[in-house]
């Protein structure tokens, strides 16, 4: 049975938009729904990978996972990825579109709107539910005018809107009555409801707020969704921060400026008796077990930040004391010899960290797939590949996975595969050499068992309830 599309929108960024339609995606398919997530257009240099060899939100590909779907591009049609201050790749339908990529922000969305829409179109006519995401704000009035990812989606396919305020920052019940002050009297018909998300204590201390607000607007809160920690990976920031632990096994995880991709490292992060370490300054890493560089959307500039900030000094050091060093895709380009850029794609050729026998060349195609590999030193691995550039590797690097996907080099290895720390075995190997004692997790089971926890959650605040006792419409 067909009914109109639900969709999130936040009075501001990290409202939990990501969170509730993930959510929301598991309750409705529990209730045996055809459900698909949508977001127009993602920013972020977290990507999935699509079975058609595209990229996505990594956001997106978890909702199509709580919606129990395979992630298609059509939702997430439009990923922009910054790459500098004011300067970002657009991928759309899973692919870079240089041209739209060198537009500015406000003039993309006569190139783009089409897109937006026929992707939407064909995953209603797919589906029983669409469950879609905002970005940032509809009360952003500063960019109303170029938007193809708020208001814009809602009106096209007259969605049931509900505004999502995050109470644990203060000032929600503001954020939302602002919020809805600033919509058209066409968009606020479309507000179906208020969600109270992130809240902690005693609900009684919320009085006759709601009432209150409901009496300005008309609009009733619908939800009040407790604070939950979880481990689910995020849509687009590392909130992860954690000093060396003593007792632990200690990894370095060190952040630059447009670091990639970081959720691939939740399953470090997560097990007991490890602590990662996010190192983004000049830092002695003498005392960590292993020193991690994740991949990059800017290698080059990234490269720079290691050496202006000492740190590429201290990488070599650890590695020179016998600390084991591994590079994920921008990182294994930055720990060999040299990185080429004939075109100047990132500005021009730098030498490399040298301690890895391997040279990269960066071209303007991009290598994006999903993998399945020999880990030489043990079974079958997963994951996926994005990158720029290709890599060859000199006669002082051994391979460490099969088809030219990583090399290592000692106590130095790198890989162009991400996800591999999602591969159980490959991940308890890993950490057993490092001395961790520990039985490692099945993550991927980890995760399904956590989009069921939040699921459960969000089905006691009776919200999901409500969406599915009202009538469906006969849109296709």
């Amino acid at each position: 049975m067909k009914r109109s599309p639900i969709m999130v929108m936040g009075c501001t960024s990290d409202a939990g938009k990501s969170f509730l339609v993930a959510a929301l995606c598991r309750c409705l398919s529990n209730r045996g729904l055809s459900v698909a997530p949508f977001k127009a257009q993602n920013m972020s240099n977290n990507a999935a990978v699509t079975v058609d060899g595209g990229e996505i939100g990594r956001a997106q590909w978890l909702q199509a996972r709580a919606a129990r779907v395979e992630p298609s591009t059509l939702m997430n049609p439009v990923l922009v990825k910054p790459y500098a201050d004011t300067a970002s790749q657009v991928i759309v339908c899973g692919r870079a579109d240089p041209d739209i990529s060198s537009l500015p922000w406000m003039a993309r969305r006569d190139r783009l709107w089409p897109t937006v829409r026929d992707s939407l179109a064909r995953l209603m006519a797919a589906h029983d539910c669409v469950v879609i995401e905002g970005a940032g704000s509809p009360a952003e009035i500063n960019l109303r005018a170029g938007d193809i990812v708020n208001m814009a989606v809602a009106l096209e396919c007259s969605a049931e809107v509900y505004l999502a305020s995050d109470i644990d920052r203060g000032g929600a019940y503001a954020h939302l009555l602002g919020t809805w002050e600033c919509l058209t009297p066409e968009e606020r018909r479309l507000v179906r409801g208020f969600v109270l998300n992130k809240f902690r204590g005693d609900p009684a201390l919320l009085h006759d707020a709601d009432a209150w607000l409901l009496a300005r607007t008309g609009v009733p809160v619908v939800a009040l969704v407790p604070y939950l920690r979880h481990r689910l990976p995020e849509e687009d920031a590392f909130f992860h921060r954690a000093l060396p632990a003593s007792g632990a096994l200690n990894i370095a995880l060190v952040l630059y400026p447009w670091a990639a991709n970081l959720d691939e490292f939740d399953p470090l992060i997560h097990e007991p008796g490890l602590t990662v370490v996010p190192v983004s300054d000049h830092t002695s890493l003498d005392s960590f077990r292993a020193v991690i560089l994740p991949g990059t959307k800017n290698t080059v500039a990234s490269l720079r930040h290691l050496r202006g900030s000492g740190l590429a000094a201290e990488i070599t050091r650890a590695a020179r004391l016998g600390i084991p060093v591994v590079g994920i895709c921008g990182g294994m380009q930055m720990l060999g010899k040299a990185i080429h850029d004939p075109l100047t794609i990132e500005g021009g050729d730098l030498a490399g960290l040298g301690l890895l026998d391997v040279a990269t060349t960066l071209a303007p195609d991009k290598a994006v797939a999903l993998r399945q590999t020999r880990w030489l030193d043990g079974g079958e691995v997963r994951g996926y590949e994005i990158h720029h550039g290709r890599t060859s590797a000199g006669p002082h690097a051994r391979p460490l996975l099969a088809n030219e996907l990583g090399w290592q080099q000692d106590n130095v290895w790198g890989s162009y595969l991400h996800g591999l720390f999602e591969n159980t075995a490959f991940r308890q190997t890993f950490l057993r050499r490092l001395g961790w004692g520990g039985t490692c997790t099945d993550w991927s089971a980890l995760v399904d068992a956590e989009l069921d926890r939040v699921a459960a959650a969000l089905e006691a605040t009776g919200w999901p309830q409500t969406l599915c006792s009202q009538p469906t419409t006969g849109q296709p």
